[in-house]
């Protein structure tokens, strides 16, 4: 099946470049184009389109304004194209919080040049958002079905095995085979106690997040919910470039009501406090102090920086039952290696329904790997959180 995409940007020659691109796909065409965001929501109305790419700085109306409108009428999958500075970042995040499902880098000359690596990226995001988009229209599949889906996901095998080959070398001792099997169905049942949808019976003692496409929105909903007295440490991992994640933590920290700040190295983990992951690198525990963390450049072999599965190994000898592990919305299977790790510790891992989920491809991963002690909503996670 086609994906139809609406391209809306007020540069002709960014129209024209992105789309040859996305023409160049046999299961992608553009159907329109629009100069601002007025005239994306009348071609959002009249052409009905699967997704739409989205510039934010236009005339007549903003992107930022156009997202809120279309996805208040007429909801669709929203890629949005942002420039690289701080400032680009704030606008971006603005938009994710009205309703983008993603973003890419605006490059213009790496898009101009039709480079490979962004195309390879544009496509396997388009053809992610559709699909997602596409499945949520239909009745949602039985348990005994989702192991087929994994087809529907743009394939990062290439990335996985990099990311596992990089846990391998940073692990202190070799892998156990996991015996734990968590039964599909339970996995996929909201608990009404929350000692049942714990690993142990011990509260934990670290929470971490991972996330990515939908991942802000996501995070911003569960930690919004918190309360100030909230009596545990937080690592975020959303995947996001450099200055995009500052940005992010910054609105985080004026919206919620524990602390939010982007992660510097020596940070300690302190109760009602959230580090995130800082764009372009990643994030670890010290191996001398387990209560600081440390940001490290991370090797050209990794494709994800930050990289879930390199902050879930960290954590898994450091704390091994005492985290609790929670994987949110995003493409791919990013988490599903480190969730593994965590689980030969008995630490408890959480995962996103996949009705909740912009694109239901990192918690997929751990829920057909049985690797999910309890798959929940949004708001599910954060009343077990805050009932802690």
């Amino acid at each position: 099946m086609v994906l139809n995409v609406l391209i809306v940007d007020d540069s002709p020659f960014f129209q024209r470049v992105l789309s040859d691109i996305i023409n160049d796909h046999d299961q992608l065409q553009v159907v329109g184009v629009a100069n601002n965001g007025n005239e994306a929501i009348e071609q959002v109305a009249n052409l009905k389109p699967d997704l739409v790419t989205m510039d934010y700085e236009m005339p007549m109306m903003d992107g930022v304004t156009a997202v809120r409108t279309i996805m208040s009428k007429n909801p669709l999958p929203i890629l949005m194209l942002s420039s690289m500075t701080f400032s680009g970042a704030k606008i971006t995040i603005d938009a994710l919080e009205a309703g983008a499902a993603d973003f890419m880098t605006k490059n213009f000359a790496e898009i101009s040049g039709k480079g490979a690596a962004i195309k390879k990226r544009l496509y396997n995001t388009l053809l992610a958002l559709g699909r997602s988009a596409l499945l949520s229209k239909r009745q949602r599949p039985t348990t005994a079905n989702i192991s087929n889906r994994k087809a529907e996901l743009p394939n990062n095998a290439s990335a996985e095995a990099s990311t596992a080959s990089h846990i391998r070398n940073s692990l202190s001792k070799p892998a156990q085979k996991n015996t734990h099997q968590t039964p599909q169905s339970q996995a996929t049942t909201t608990v009404s106690k929350t000692n049942q949808i714990f690993e142990t019976s011990e509260k934990p003692k670290l929470i971490v997040i991972g996330a990515s496409t939908g991942g802000p929105a996501a995070i911003t909903e569960v930690l919004k919910r918190l309360p100030a007295s909230f009596k545990y440490p937080i690592m975020i991992v959303q995947h996001m470039p450099q200055n995009f994640t500052l940005a992010f933590s910054n609105r985080l920290n004026n919206q919620c009501n524990i602390t939010v700040k982007e992660a510097q190295d020596g940070d300690r983990l302190i109760a009602g406090q959230a580090l995130v992951a800082p764009g372009g690198k990643q994030m670890i525990l010290d191996k001398t102090d387990n209560r600081r963390v440390r940001i490290i450049d991370s090797t050209k072999e990794v494709n994800y920086k930050p990289c879930v599965d390199i902050s879930f190994a960290s954590i898994s000898n450091a704390y091994s039952k005492d985290v609790l592990a929670i994987i949110l919305t995003g493409m791919g299977s990013d988490g599903c290696d480190g969730a593994r790790l965590l689980k030969q510790q008995r630490a408890t891992v959480w995962t996103q329904t996949e009705d909740s989920c912009v694109v239901y491809g990192m918690p997929m991963a751990i829920d057909r790997a049985n690797l999910s002690n309890a798959s929940l909503t949004l708001d599910k996670i954060a009343y077990h959180l805050t009932s802690l």
